[in-house]
């Protein structure tokens, strides 16, 4: 009766999401014009590589989840 379910403890892999949310939080990085891409501005494509780059460092993560939810489902 009232037991808690045991909480996950930190694993490194987590530090991947901090990567693109430092990278897209300093808003001084990128609040500039120069050097443009196909004449769009830094501001928006380093916004939108930004984007590409959470989607790939959330990958890690959930791996590392469904690897940790197999072995728990297979105890």
């Amino acid at each position: 009766m009232g037991e808690q379910p045991a909480r996950d403890k930190f694993h490194p892999v987590y530090l991947w999401i901090l990567v693109p949310f430092v990278a897209l939080l300093w808003v001084p990085i990128f609040n500039r014009v120069e050097p443009t891409l196909f004449g769009i501005p830094f501001f928006y494509w380093y916004q939108a590589a930004g984007t590409i780059l959470g989607a790939m460092c959330i990958v890690p993560v959930y791996l590392f989840k469904k690897r940790q939810r197999a072995k728990k489902s297979g105890e």
